[in-house]
């Protein structure tokens, strides 16, 4: 044991334990230090905080705290912005109207509406005459409730209470059993009124009278207000066109006071922050535009006693100026008017009903002015024109030869027809078909001759080779999905059967052809396979003028801020390139050249414009088909004129796009088709070169 005390090294190991243990100790108070410091540190910056929150910021905040303890409620919708035209001549306008409203209160009882209701009913007069029987035996049920119950039989209480019945059937049976000597107790003023506060959805303002109410009722009733809980009176307005109806459909409509937001288009306009008993564009162009032209409206802060304060003044919303020529389109529909009717007198003209026509700027893209007219018969044999403007992008037609210029395009840009091209025009003969002609036999001809005599054959014989086949009389056709696709890639490229990008909520494609049968990629090559809209006929007269560059069509030319009239200039739309034909120069202007032989030197198109404006253009006549006996089947074939036009062929300031289709019928047993097209084609250009020259 002594041997182990007397070891040299335990000194030593009781050193090192000391020195270790001195080191911890000293790491840990460095450690606490460090801690205490940024306690300190932490406690200093809360302060800093706190001090700078509760003393520096307490103005700003308890005028945020009040802010978000007021109760602030929006105001009306506030008037829209001013349309004009081109020109800004003023086309829809508001006008401002005193209105009567009423706006549920939570938690109102029945009896109390009833109340409500007649006493308002002894203020004002309401045409009550839209009451429905329903409404009135419901008024008096809900005004004499004991007396209904009355009605009801213990039998029939205890069938409800077994569920043998429902609340809904009980109330039906008290409305049925009201008796006529009831029925002429009921004030029926007051019964309208009641039915109007209770219309549609609970959180919307109920319109009680809007229209003709007279200065005594409106100050009578804002006289009145603390006794009339719920009811109110403002200022509203309405649209208004100087113009009446004319381009009426296409400026677009606005929802009513009483429906707000239509349920269609609720996701659309809720989701940009509206109110559902917000008022809104609705269709064409107030839908399309209605982010310009809406109002701010009026904020409010709701005070204790339920009096409104206005915090913040709204505005009506900014102005947009067309493209519109507003004179011009009025004498286009009155053109077109005067024509359709005509035509509809003259012989073999059963099926035709309607004519379209697009007056636009080939450079831009503006339409400067578009119409179509539709012809209705009424009982007594007379005839009525409605409105068929949509009918432009919505109404696609077989065009038929007009598009030539297209498919003269697809064989020079392919290399299946070449300039001055001599051809034999006569009719071909495919196997298993029919034989397919122009509408006479041409002879030779080349490819300008083929464009001013408006040769089918000549296109039939480009179809064939670039579909890869040289034609032999009754020879099988198969060609490849790839020679429609190189046509219809063309006719894209021009704005043929495909969207042509105009501002405008609907538009349609037309209809493209599925079946590959040899004999309609021939038909295909003259117009007569898929069809195109009034539209797209415009924009593909208007991508030749302007040397195969295509513009996207556009109705808004600028928006202008409310603050200044037309004088702060907020948004110009510019003309927008949309796409460019890929071919070469030289192939447009042959075909250009072409196009002016039409119209100049004894082709299709004599007759059809004033040379003296240096038109160009193309004629063309289709057949087309439409559902003689209403049962859903086309079974019937009609013959469709089409139009189109540019001048001066030199330097294009203007294109016309005209279509009539089902002109002639020829069943009817007459060979005469009317001539509305070249009448329409004559009066439409006078009256444009008339304005502008």
């Amino acid at each position: 044991m002594k041997k182990i005390f007397k070891n040299k090294k335990t000194p030593k190991l009781k050193y090192n334990y000391y020195k270790k243990y001195r080191d911890i100790k000293a790491i840990i108070e460095k450690r606490y230090s460090i801690l205490i410091l940024l306690i300190l540190f932490v406690v200093v910056v809360l302060f800093i905080n706190i001090f700078y929150l509760q003393i520096i910021q307490e103005k700003k905040y308890k005028k945020e705290l009040a802010i978000l303890n007021k109760t602030i409620v929006d105001g009306a919708t506030a008037p829209r912005g001013r349309i004009y035209d081109r020109h800004k001549r003023l086309i829809v306008d508001n006008k401002p109207n005193k209105e009567i409203i009423y706006q549920k209160t939570s938690g109102i009882k029945v009896s109390d509406e009833i109340e409500l209701a007649h006493k308002l009913a002894a203020l004002i007069k309401v045409d009550y005459s839209k009451l429905k029987d329903y409404d009135l035996r419901n008024f008096w049920v809900r005004s004499n409730p004991k007396e209904a119950k009355a009605k009801i039989t213990k039998n029939e209480m205890q069938q409800l209470e077994y569920r043998k019945t429902t609340v809904e059937e009980i109330e039906k049976l008290k409305r049925q059993r009201v008796t006529k000597e009831e029925l002429k107790t009921v004030d029926k003023e007051a019964a309208y009124i009641y039915y109007l506060m209770n219309k549609g959805y609970s959180y919307q303002d109920k319109v009680i009278k809007k229209d003709n109410v007279t200065d005594e009722e409106y100050v009578t009733v804002a006289s009145n207000l603390k006794t009339l809980k719920g009811f109110d009176t403002r200022l509203g307005w309405e649209r208004t066109y100087p113009y009446g109806n004319v381009f009426k459909v296409i400026l677009g409509n606005v929802s009513s006071t009483e429906n707000g937001i239509p349920a269609d288009m609720k996701e659309r306009y809720l989701q940009k922050g509206y109110n559902l008993n917000d008022r809104v564009g609705t269709s064409y162009l107030e839908y399309q535009y209605d982010d310009y032209l809406k109002g701010e409206k009026n904020k409010y802060e709701v005070l204790d006693n339920k009096e409104k304060v206005l915090i913040k003044e709204g505005h009506r919303g900014n102005d947009l100026v067309l493209t519109i020529d507003i004179e011009l389109q009025k004498g286009l529909e009155e053109i077109l008017t005067r024509e359709v009717i005509s035509t509809k007198y003259e012989a073999n003209t059963r099926f035709y009903n309607r004519s379209f026509a697009v007056i636009a700027d080939p450079k831009t893209g503006e339409i400067l002015a578009m119409a179509g007219k539709q012809v209705k018969q009424e009982e007594d044999g007379s005839y009525s024109v409605v409105d068929f403007t949509p009918g432009i992008m919505t109404s696609p037609v077989a065009v038929g030869s007009v598009i030539k210029g297209a498919s003269h395009t697809v064989g020079y840009t392919t290399g299946n027809l070449r300039i001055g091209e001599t051809r034999y025009d006569k009719c071909i003969k495919l196997a298993g078909a029919p034989q397919k002609c122009s509408w006479k036999d041409l002879g030779s001809i080349n490819d300008l001759t083929a464009l001013k005599l408006s040769s089918n054959v000549y296109q039939f014989y480009t179809a064939m080779r670039v579909a890869g086949v040289n034609y032999y009389y009754g020879m099988p056709f198969s060609p490849s999905a790839d020679a429609f696709k190189t046509y219809r890639d063309t006719f894209a490229s021009f704005g043929l059967g495909i969207k042509t990008g105009i501002d405008l909520p609907v538009e349609s494609e037309g209809v493209k052809g599925q079946s590959k049968v040899g004999g309609l990629l021939l038909d295909f090559s003259i117009g007569q396979y898929d069809t195109y809209t009034p539209i797209q006929l415009s924009q593909y007269i208007s991508t030749l003028a302007n040397n195969g560059t295509r513009m996207k069509p556009h109705l808004l030319k600028a928006v202008y801020s409310y603050k200044d009239k037309l004088n702060k200039k907020i948004y110009e739309n510019k003309p927008e390139e949309a796409s460019k034909v890929k071919t070469k120069q030289e192939y447009l202007d042959r075909i250009r050249q072409g196009f002016i032989q039409v119209l100049q030197h004894g082709g299709t198109g004599s007759g059809y414009m004033n040379l003296g404006y240096r038109p160009a253009g193309k004629t063309g006549t289709s057949e087309s088909f439409v559902d003689s006996d209403g049962d859903g089947k086309i079974d019937t074939p009609t013959v469709t004129t089409t139009f189109a036009a540019y001048a001066p062929y030199d330097n294009p300031k203007v294109s016309f796009a005209i279509l009539s289709p089902d002109i002639y019928y020829p069943g009817s047993g007459g060979e005469y088709q009317s001539t509305v097209n070249k009448r329409l084609a004559n009066e439409i250009s006078n009256l444009y070169f008339s304005i502008y020259y």
